[in-house]
């Protein structure tokens, strides 16, 4: 019997028939059941693509709320016959691709043999929930190509092109700018003094800690990121049909003040609820304030205490603390983080500690069955499961998500490999 994971040529047709299985599947399933395959977002994608090739805005559908380069990425989905599925498929290309990154970045070090190293690229590759996502046409599989293309390219010291890839990143879906500290923190030149040959922080200005903090590296990489953001946005601002003002607010604006509450596994959920009602808003809306714990985590203690320990956990630590904070959590927000699992996992107390793994994710998987069984009431029987049902449920799966982050991050601050800390401009 040929072993699985032998050959990566095994890992990665595996992974391609199972996701053509799942388009074929969906397709009888949209034809024949009641019940859709398909996810919402996906008509909405295609809606907002059909009205571009009408040379009008993708804005004048409503709840699309992203950059005009998706809907312009899936245009032949405005062409008759199957070609309705191409962005299904190119997502699905997407995922494949990004396990594609995953194995290589794993390969790269030299320390993980081939059949290894794809046994844990297949947590993406192989994973179920994250092929289906993509099937069903959610975007998240070419956000996986970038991100993994961004810890590639910063891991193999391609700092412009990491720049680059940053700014993109941060145009399709804003949360990637997180990245930024870590990354930033992580990069030091080779040319630096050793702390063995530097002279004791406490003897140093302000002046000399700000100036040995910049160096070529940084600086590209903040560079080429900002030019490419600011571009990107220039030219969908200005010239792209001209989308103006609600470019920006449906791609920026509206996830600051977004109240969605269905499928949303946040604790925030049943807030978010009765302040969209207007005869439920209030004055003072607690769900406001999660910007402040969620930021502050991801973007400033997580990277500043991880970052040179090690860069690809630190970025699993860092996604998974904004999506368990964020204050709407959906099943798609789990892929953002499933893709650095890969990393982590090798060196985690979750894979050494057996019952400890076995248990994370066996409550991980319950709270959200739990969780899912209380909004099928909902949505479905139209039952009212708000209080206690979809608070309880959410609430015990942030405090499993609260668990499973303290784990992570205090596996990562034991982790450090210094031959990988320096980088040099490309």
């Amino acid at each position: 019997m040929v072993q699985l994971f032998s050959s990566p040529c095994y890992v990665f047709s595996a992974a391609a028939i199972l996701r053509a299985v799942l388009l074929i599947y969906g397709s009888f399933q949209d034809a024949f059941s009641p019940l859709k395959y398909t996810d919402i977002d996906y008509y909405v994608f295609t809606d907002a693509t059909r009205f571009i090739s009408r040379g009008l805005s993708p804005y004048t559908r409503d709840t699309y709320r992203y950059t005009p380069l998706l809907a312009w990425f899936i245009y032949p989905t405005t062409w008759q016959g199957w070609w309705f599925s191409f962005g299904k498929i190119m997502f699905a290309i997407g995922d494949i691709v990004a396990g594609w990154l995953i194995f290589l970045i794993l390969r790269s070090s030299g320390k993980m043999a081939t059949d290894r190293a794809l046994k844990f690229s297949s947590i993406w590759l192989l994973n179920p929930m994250v092929a289906q996502i993509s099937t069903r046409g959610s975007s998240e599989g070419l956000l996986g190509v970038i991100v993994s293309a961004l810890l590639w390219a910063v891991l193999t010291k391609r700092v412009r092109l990491a720049g680059f890839l940053l700014g993109f990143a941060v145009h399709f879906k804003i949360y990637p700018f997180i990245y930024a500290a870590s990354i930033i923190w992580w990069l030091e030149d080779d040319k630096l003094p050793s702390k063995k040959n530097s002279s004791p922080a406490r003897s140093k200005s302000l002046t000399q800690l700000a100036l040995g903090f910049i160096n070529p590296a940084r600086v590209t990489l903040a560079v080429y990121s900002l030019v490419t953001f600011m571009a990107l946005n220039t030219t969908m601002y200005y010239f792209s049909y001209r989308y103006g003002y609600p470019f920006i607010q449906h791609s920026y604006l509206h996830h600051v003040t977004r109240v969605d509450h269905r499928h949303n596994f946040s604790p925030y959920n049943t807030l978010l609820y009765m302040n969209s009602s207007p005869t439920g808003h209030s004055s003072v809306k607690l769900e406001s304030w999660a910007f402040f714990p969620q930021l502050f985590l991801s973007t400033v203690a997580i990277p500043l205490a991880l970052a040179k320990k090690d860069l690809p956990s630190t970025m699993l630590a860092q996604t998974f603390a904004f999506v368990t904070f964020n204050k709407v959590c959906t099943s798609q927000y789990f892929l953002w983080y499933i893709m650095f699992l890969p990393f982590y996992l090798p060196k985690s107390t979750l894979l050494r500690d057996k019952s400890t793994g076995v248990t994370a994710s066996i409550l991980w998987v319950l709270c959200q069955l739990l969780w899912l069984h209380q909004g099928y009431r909902l949505e479905f029987l139209g039952i009212s499961t708000f209080v206690p049902g979809l608070w309880a449920a959410s609430i015990l799966f942030f405090l499993v998500n609260i668990w499973i982050l303290g784990i992570i991050i205090e596996d990562t601050g034991n982790l450090g490999d210094p031959a990988l800390r320096k980088v040099t401009v490309d």
